[in-house]
């Protein structure tokens, strides 16, 4: 009896162990299993499938950090293994197998594909339990990859595109910078490094650190300061220095400096914040970036796309490309910029701060785009030193300040543009007389001591042109009240009003704030209240006067299409003609506030402002800003809107007036 249970027992024993050796996972199974986790870039885990011969030859943490660093350093994304199991079972006796795959996945040099096999063995655990494995080399990485192999990445950076004005005449382009430099062994005066600290207005500590470099001989030249390659008086003071040499390296620069800085920008030494901002866009710690304006603005298009490869470096000093992706250079961009036109207006302002804007409001081109006064942008990016630095940031002019696309308040620049609104609505007629009394005026006694002042009282009742002409504040805002705050807010918006410009420069919105009241209705009729406008919006709200009613839409491009309609039927063609010979009375009448923008034989029309900003108190005199917008009507090519800072009209009104005798 305990025989036949013996046997028995012995019988279930050998079943239970034929069970579990059923139950040894089949090699298809594991690989599948170790793709999935591949695709995850689960290395850690990608580790325990493999064989016990593969683990002596790398270690886990070798296994997992050369993986890692491979597939970040080449920026390996959208990776794929195509894996298909066998329709046929292994069969359970083999000891080794192997089993096809298919390879993808996206790099920085573009995309790696390749063909493999992968052979699994049969071995035991340490619990003698049967398992499959799988023996890995560094060829599963990449097939051309062994063990002592490295991998480089060389890139070869693109050509950075030009800025050029309409007549390709260059903003910014690729051209040459003065280095400097010292030959350490011929520099016989102890004071040389001081000496020339004080030229190149950087601190002597740090010319000594460029010359205590650990590749730094007596006979080798040591960079020490990229300048402009411009001031001959500076180079001769430079030379007299024992062991300073000057050459020529390559460098961006801007032929027209500051005239056209804000709207160009610059170029500066990229930061770690860049790098991360730009992951995975090929920049390294070496590259120069777009910082401001344009440069800043089109960054992709003037840079360009690194060409960059991927080399597998071979112990016997051989190599095999893996991946590679072309070189693309930077895009030359053609703006509809005149800088003959540029250079006059930034240079009639004689560093004044101000802005202005000159369009053609029949192509809708810009024409010059001016912020004054303003920095060198070639300094700023050779690297201005701290001195320049403190300079530029002190200064109470603030040439850093981009006015150009900033929002200031336009004051009575703003009227013809109520007066569109009005006429549109039917508020305002051209026959309609308000009889006004006085400088002042208020609506009712809720106002309290608040007037609406205006500059003269000519005595007789006054329709929409002798508004214009004199300028007249209570006339726009007794007709503003008339016409509401919705239909004014509606008007603006017509305008162009809080949205954003379709442009390729960034502008401000022109806003209008919160108009709560009759009084702040009142104010933001004439430009005051919390209206706010850029001066290329300014000088665009114009162009319906000359273009049948319809606003033009701004382009800054040369390829961009010309004669393009913003915003259309804001006025009558009749309406647009007769703002016209309004705004052409403001000049020539004697009465008018632009007639000192009267040319002989070159007719203008425009319209002055001045703003009130930093008011301390209603009623109480703050700084101001003025304005004039004019064109020729006879010939209307050319609209230009400036605005002096903390002056009156009266001098944005000469420099206009000179810069259209030049354009005569």
């Amino acid at each position: 009896m305990k025989k036949q249970w013996f046997l028995i027992i012995l019988v279930l024993f050998m079943m239970i162990l034929a069970g579990c050796s059923d139950k040894v996972a089949k090699p298809e199974d594991q690989f599948d299993q170790y793709v999935k986790l591949w695709q995850e870039q689960d290395f850690d885990k990608m580790y325990n499938y493999l064989s016990t011969e593969t683990k002596e030859q790398v270690k886990k943490k070798d296994f997992v950090e050369r993986y890692s660093k491979i597939y970040k350093d080449l920026e390996i994304k959208d990776l794929k293994i195509q894996f298909t199991k066998p329709e046929e079972e292994t069969d359970k006796k083999a000891e080794k197998i192997e089993f096809p795959f298919q390879v993808s996945m996206s790099s920085l040099a573009g995309e790696i594909a390749f063909d493999h096999q992968a052979q699994w063995v049969k071995e035991e655990d340490d619990d003698k339990a049967t398992e499959w494995r799988m023996n890995w080399d560094s060829t599963f990485i990449f097939p051309d990859l062994a063990d002592g192999d490295k991998i480089s990445v060389p890139t070869i950076p693109p050509i950075r595109g030009a800025i050029l004005d309409r007549n390709g005449i260059a903003l910014a382009e690729n051209g040459e910078a003065l280095q400097v430099g010292l030959v350490p062994g011929k520099m016989e005066e102890d004071d040389t490094i001081t000496k020339l600290a004080k030229l190149l207005g950087i601190d002597s500590k740090s010319i000594e650190n460029a010359l205590n470099q650990s590749w730094v001989k007596p006979d080798l030249l040591v960079p020490i300061k990229t300048l402009p390659a411009k001031d001959e008086d500076l180079q001769q003071k430079l030379l007299e220095l024992p062991g300073v040499s000057l050459g020529t390296t390559n460098a961006r620069v801007y032929p027209l400096g500051e005239r056209a800085a804000h709207l160009t920008g610059n170029l500066s030494t990229i930061t770690a914040e860049d790098l991360e901002k730009h992951k995975g866009k090929g920049y390294s710690d070496t590259d120069m970036i777009g910082r401001r304006g344009l440069e800043l603005v089109l960054e992709e298009r003037l840079r360009g796309t690194p060409g960059v490869q991927i080399i597998i470096k071979k112990e016997d000093g051989s190599e095999k490309i893996l991946a590679e992706k072309e070189v693309q250079n930077g895009e030359d961009i053609e703006l509809t910029i005149d800088s003959a036109l540029q250079v006059n207006i930034y240079d009639e302002f004689e560093g004044k701060p101000g802005t202005a804007a000159a369009i053609d409001p029949e192509t809708g081109e810009t024409l010059a785009l001016v912020s004054s006064p303003a920095y060198d942008p070639n300094v700023l990016t050779l690297g201005a030193n701290e001195e320049q630095w403190k300079k530029l940031q002190d200064d109470p002019k603030q040439p850093m300040l981009n006015r150009l696309n900033s929002a200031f308040a336009p004051g009575s620049v703003l009227k013809p543009i109520t007066a569109a609104i009005g006429l549109k609505d039917g508020t305002i007629t051209w026959d309609e007389k308000l009889t006004i009394n006085g400088k002042g005026w208020k609506k009712d006694e809720s106002w309290g001591k608040y007037e609406v002042k205006r500059v003269s009282d000519p005595g007789v009742p006054i329709d929409l042109e002798k508004a214009l002409i004199y300028s007249d504040n209570i006339y726009f805002a007794q007709k503003a009240i008339e016409l509401g705050q919705k239909k004014f807010e509606t008007g603006l918006k017509n305008f162009g009003f809080a949205e954003d410009m379709p442009y390729l420069y960034p502008m401000h919105q022109s806003t209008y704030g919160e108009i709560g009241s009759d009084i702040a209705l009142a104010d933001s009729s004439y430009g005051q209240g919390q209206v706010e406008v850029n001066v290329l919006h300014l000088a665009t709200m114009y162009s319906p006067f000359t273009n049948k009613g319809n606003m033009i839409k701004p382009i800054l491009e040369a390829k961009e299409e010309k004669g393009q309609i913003w915003k259309k039927s804001l006025l009558t063609e009749e309406q647009a003609t007769q703002l016209t010979a309004a705004l052409r009375k403001v000049v020539d009448d004697p009465n008018g506030t632009a007639r000192g923008a009267r040319i002989e034989g070159y007719p203008l029309a425009g319209k002055t402002g001045t703003a009130e900003y930093e008011k301390a108190e209603q009623g109480v005199e703050g700084k101001e800003n003025g304005w004039f917008v004019a064109y020729n009507p006879e010939k209307p090519d050319l609209i230009i809107a400036l605005m002096v800072q903390e002056g009156g009209s009266a001098g944005a009104i000469d420099h206009v007036t000179n810069i259209f005798k030049e354009q005569r």
